[in-house]
């Protein structure tokens, strides 16, 4: 996978050549998946996302965005004037990578799938990613750190090749980074950061002490407390709690189940940092009801909301009409997720539209690759932004803003954006806050 050839995109040369390896391998199965697709004139969308589980807050609004999605495509897809019938057929990865990879498997060899869409951190996204490139299916991602979602499926980190039907677009380590620190800025601390990273991709990913977060912190003079990478799912988080306990600031990542148990431990423990910013545990207003009134000023990463300035160009909504349309048809409060995963669909809506042949995966991937379109998240274009060149032409970063739970007098949690700085498009409503003592 290093010839020059390759490394301007997926040529047509190689999708034979791997068709061929894949038909050898599963011939005396009788499951060539590239037989079923050719079938019928119905594209065939499979969908993997963790709807049960630890991680199943990322899924929270499937239920409405599918039928959003399915709803529009009833009367089909028009490409190049002839119409083809849509079917998506959804699947649960459990919150479990190996789960995530099986079903992926199924979904391309059993249904013949013609297009992989995946959301929902690198355990679910990772997995299925790394099938549908062994396969030679095209497959478009979501909601994971792109960083996690490229080093991780690398076969030599040190030696990044880019994929070749697999893409994605999420912000990245970077975004990230930026928007903690310029939250972080906003308060008088001791620039001392206790960082709680799992042993997971996202977790090693930013724990990296050559490409993670340690020598951003370095160089913009923060000093990291790292007490060691934890097992998802511990039940006891003294001993590293008590390594931390100088720590103004405290960060990491952590699934919302551990969220909840470290956060009650803390402060049952006395801990009382004047900033907790921890990503991907507390994006939802269900993993801070969890949490109770301990939550108050606990801040995240905000990828989307009903502020953000961007239109859906499946339906023509805005961030707060599709927001609304969540709360009317669910009687719950919108989640982030809503906009990422309605996002997905727009991408392979419009990616079905453009193919040369949409039942050809080879033809889809070269119309994935050629994206440039406004979705309500913001700007999907490939090849765009000013990445590592082994992965531009693979991934297109979001925006990324900063942002506090506070909670109400009724005693449900807002979320008010405090930092704008890196898309000042989005307008903050808020400045950064203490959190109360212990």
């Amino acid at each position: 996978m290093t010839d020059s050839s390759k490394l301007g995109g997926i040529s047509r040369r190689r999708f034979i050549k791997q068709s061929v390896v894949t038909g050898a391998a599963l011939a005396g199965t009788g499951l060539f998946a590239p037989a079923v697709r050719a079938q019928n004139q119905t594209i065939r969308i499979g969908y993997v996302t963790p709807q049960s589980g630890a991680l199943a807050g990322m899924a929270e609004a499937d239920p409405f965005t599918v039928r959003t999605f399915r709803d529009l495509v009833a009367n089909g897809i028009d490409n190049n004037g002839q119409t083809y019938g849509v079917e998506l057929l959804v699947r649960d990865s459990q919150s479990d990578s190996n789960r995530a990879a099986e079903v992926a498997r199924e979904l391309i060899v059993q249904d013949g799938i013609d297009l992989m869409v995946v959301a929902s951190t690198p355990d679910t996204t990772n997995p299925v990613s790394s099938v549908c490139e062994a396969e030679g299916v095209a497959c478009i991602s979501t909601m994971a750190p792109w960083d996690s979602w490229y080093f991780s499926r690398q076969a030599d980190p040190a030696n990044p090749q880019p994929f070749y039907y697999t893409y994605h677009f999420f912000w990245g380590l970077a975004e990230f980074t930026t928007v903690y620190m310029n939250m972080w800025n906003q308060l008088e601390t001791n620039r001392r950061v206790g960082a709680f990273w799992p042993n997971d991709p996202d977790g090693n990913a930013f724990a990296n002490p050559v490409t993670g977060f340690p020598p951003i912190l370095a160089a913009n003079n923060f000093q990291l407390v790292d007490p060691g990478r934890f097992e998802n799912g511990i039940s006891d988080f003294s001993a590293l709690i008590n390594q931390v306990r100088d720590c103004d600031i405290i960060t990491g990542l952590m699934i919302p189940p551990d969220m909840t148990t470290f956060w009650l431990q803390a402060r049952q423990q006395g801990l009382s940092p004047i900033i907790c910013s921890m990503g991907r545990a507390i994006l939802f207003p269900s993993s801070m009801e969890a949490l109770g009134p301990v939550g108050h000023n606990l801040s995240s990463e905000v990828w989307w909301s009903p502020s953000h300035p961007f239109v859906s160009s499946l339906t023509g909504a805005t961030a707060l009409d599709l927001a609304n349309q969540f709360t009317q048809e669910t009687g719950r409060q919108w989640t982030q997720p809503i906009g990422f995963i309605h996002a997905l669909f727009e991408v392979a809506y419009d990616v079905i539209r453009r193919a040369a042949d949409p039942k050809d995966p080879d033809s889809l991937v070269e119309a994935i690759a050629a994206t440039d379109m406004s979705t309500i998240v913001g700007p999907v274009q490939f090849g765009r932004d000013n990445l590592p060149p082994f992965a531009q032409q693979n991934v297109s970063t979001t925006p990324l803003v900063g942002g506090q739970w506070r909670l109400q007098p009724d005693n449900h949690y807002e979320l008010v954006i405090v930092d704008n700085q890196t898309a000042p498009e989005i307008p903050a409503a808020g400045v950064m806050e203490p959190l109360p003592p212990a």
